[in-house]
């Protein structure tokens, strides 16, 4: 068996064989990797047996003649299908109304059906054969949408970090509601929540929210219990589990593990009140929601809580068994008698883990509806990692959805010449396609169900996603291709349908055309101010794209107060994440001379004075930053709330652990008295002028 009959077969299943890295320089994905992935795709190749047949399975879901069961399609343009598709077929509308249609031919031996102008899932229904014809609308619901005619800003903010009383020393959602009314006060209109993601509740120090178990349910660490059982009730509970002076206890930098098991106490002693009284059937309104919920939930809500209380048995047995992966093999089938057997004899822990997805569910739904009632025109905006972890709970309740085995990454570039690894798995395109794009569409719809809108998270995991296989070093690994077409309508169908906007981070490698592709599909793409440069100096706000969110940072990257000092360069080199081909004193002199030009720009778009010298202080220089990006012409401006604040430390330090206190700080004044503070009032004003503007 030829190398070459592999690469045929990679190039086939969409994986580019063929990459040019960083520098420009072509390279070719060697056999041994190309085999590991499509070992992972479903395809193997290690014998001529295996090759012929992976051949012959990829032909019979590929093929030119093979009708998939989901199409996807744009409003007023004619939909093309397969040769194999009959003359004739009945097209039933998503509202109910029908018609018998007749197929064109065309020339190139398929058929093609008329435009359809009504946006939808809609079905065409052959003789043995009904296929969904996906109908997208042009554009993703947009800002445009949202506010015709306006400028808007919103705060992007580290939802763990707010602070509340008794929020037992982890941001909640009534956190977001304090927050919200004061920014919407102030002119705000939208609020970016850090990844609300389901993590692990057997292991709280997983708390990266990068890294979820499950992307389709929601942390609830983050829940406030007082939105169904009310303030008393919660407080009554606060006492009796004895947690108020434990609470206090940690109120500065969160501990996690410690933090999450007296909200979890606090939890519990609800759900055992609650259990009781429907016991006794005096659950009135809440039992008969918590019974919708569930029903509602279906298979994909219990196996999540079967896999939590069984991930939470396996790690009392055996604390290196801590991905699924590693347990007996008849607890690995979600499906099987042996899992069935363990969710008999659990059932009450199974039902504790279904309330807490109740409860969170239950108290995002009443932030978002708190956010727009305070006159917030979009309201939250939920990020969407960009995958999940492979010994999670989505890994194990959907193994075949997934590219168990593979982890996302990137390749070696100039800023991580070794590549990078994040230990996330992603869905398969292959499983897509065949599974109606049901797992994509089930993500959307989990992120837009309380939300005024998403954004994605490395967005190019839309058009290709660098993939490693499991133990490999980042750089040996390959491009596998996605079918960006199909998912930037699927998206703008649900946008629309959720009345979602819809943000791209469109940040780093970014493959050519793709910005132009989330353009055109309404995806706001971002921009960030330490990126936009021009030459030496910075992009004038003018020049800024109107359609793309303007930022002063993310999450990874400085703060404008941490960029002016220094702080970051401070920290890297204090931690030794510099190599050793690193001068720091040449990136000091560099950052010194940014900073000239930085002010220069603030200076020449009128955000700082014109006769001030370059400020020691950053104070000046994060007024003049909000100003800058306040003058750009972005429908939306984002300021993490970082920067409204003037703090120095960012909230993440990538290529950090342990050694930084990453997703760990909270700020330090309350989220009802942010907006108190005059400093932050007086950015607010600058940021607001411009939705009259």
């Amino acid at each position: 068996m030829s190398d070459e009959a592999i690469y045929d077969l990679a190039r086939r299943a969409g994986i580019a064989v063929d990459w040019t890295n960083a520098a420009e320089e072509p390279q070719r994905v060697a056999p041994d990797v190309l085999r590991r992935m499509l070992e992972a795709l479903e395809l193997p190749c290690d014998t001529p047996a295996q090759l012929a047949a992976s051949r012959d399975r990829l032909a019979a879901t590929t093929g030119e003649d093979t009708l998939p069961p989901l199409i996807t399609a744009e409003v007023g343009e004619p939909i093309v299908l397969a040769s194999c598709a009959p003359a004739r077929a009945r097209l039933v509308l998503e509202d109910g109304g029908a018609q018998d249609i007749a197929l064109a031919p065309r020339r190139d031996g398929r058929c093609a059906l008329g435009a359809i102008s009504q946006p939808g899932y809609h079905q065409l229904q052959f003789s043995e054969q009904t296929i969904t014809l996906a109908v997208a609308p042009k554009k993703c619901f947009t800002v445009e949408d949202a506010a015709p005619d306006s400028r808007l800003w919103g705060l992007a903010v580290q939802l763990y970090g707010l602070r509340r009383e008794s929020d037992g020393a982890i941001g909640d959602t009534s956190g977001v509601c304090a927050l919200a009314s004061g920014a919407a006060q102030h002119g705000a209109d939208a609020i970016v929540l850090s990844p609300i993601h389901a993590l692990f509740g057997a292991d709280h120090s997983r708390y990266e929210p990068y890294s979820p178990s499950s992307r389709l349910f929601l942390n609830p660490l983050h829940a406030d219990p007082s939105v169904l059982f009310g303030a008393d009730r919660v407080a009554a509970a606060i006492d009796a589990t004895g947690l108020t002076a434990e609470w206090a206890r940690l109120e500065a930098e969160i501990d996690w593990p410690a933090a999450a098991a007296n909200k979890l106490a606090l939890l519990r002693r609800l759900f055992d009140e609650f259990s009781a009284e429907l016991e006794h059937d005096r659950g009135g309104t809440l039992a008969r929601d918590f019974a919708r919920f569930r029903q509602g939930g279906g298979d994909l809500l219990e196996q999540h809580a079967r896999f939590e209380v069984l991930h939470a048995a396996r790690l009392a047995i055996d604390r290196d068994a801590w991905s699924w992966r590693k347990w007996p093999s008849q607890l690995q089938d979600p499906t099987g008698p042996a899992v069935a057997e363990f969710a008999a004899a659990h059932a009450r822990e199974i039902a504790f883990h279904v309330f807490l997805q109740w409860v969170t569910d239950r108290s995002l739904a009443a932030a978002q509806a708190h956010a727009r009632c305070a006159g917030m025109r979009i309201g939250l905006i939920v990020d969407l990692a960009v995958g999940m972890d492979s010994g999670g709970s989505h890994a194990w309740s959907c193994q075949h959805d997934l590219l168990v085995g593979l982890n996302v990454g990137a390749p070696p570039d100039l800023f991580n010449p070794l590549g990078q690894s994040w230990g996330l798995t992603a869905f398969s395109p292959r499983a897509l396609v065949a599974r109606s794009f049901e797992p994509f569409l089930a993500t959307l719809r989990a992120g837009m169900r309380h939300a005024g809108g998403v954004r994605i998270d490395h967005a190019m995991g839309l058009t290709r996603l660098w993939l490693v296989p499991d133990g490999a070093s980042p750089a040996d690994g390959a491009y596998l291709i996605y079918p960006l077409d199909d998912l930037l309508r699927l998206t703008k169908l649900e946008s629309h349908r959720h009345r979602a906007i819809v943000i791209g981070e469109d940040l780093g490698t970014v493959p050519e055309g793709f910005r132009e592709k989330l353009d055109a599909a309404g995806i706001a793409g971002m921009r960030v101010l330490w990126f936009e440069r021009d030459g030496d100096g910075f992009v004038p706000p003018g020049a800024w794209p109107r359609r793309a969110v303007a930022m002063t940072s993310t999450h990874d990257m400085p703060t404008v107060a941490g960029w002016w000092r220094g702080v970051d360069i401070d920290a890297r080199t204090r931690l030794g994440l510099f190599g050793p081909e690193t001068d720091v004193q040449t990136l000091r002199h560099q950052r010194e001379i940014d900073r000239e030009l930085l002010w220069g720009a603030f200076r020449a778009a009128g955000a700082a004075p014109d006769a001030a010298d370059v400020p020691n202080d950053p104070a000046p220089a994060v007024d003049a930053a909000l100003r800058f990006i306040a003058e750009t012409p972005s429908q939306l401006v984002l300021v993490p709330l970082e920067d409204a604040l003037g703090l120095e430390e960012q909230p993440n330090l990538p290529g950090t652990l342990d050694q930084y206190p990453n997703w760990r700080r909270r700020y330090a004044l309350a989220a009802d008295e942010i907006f108190d503070d005059p400093v932050v009032r007086a950015r607010a004003r600058w940021l607001s002028r411009r939705s009259a503007s």
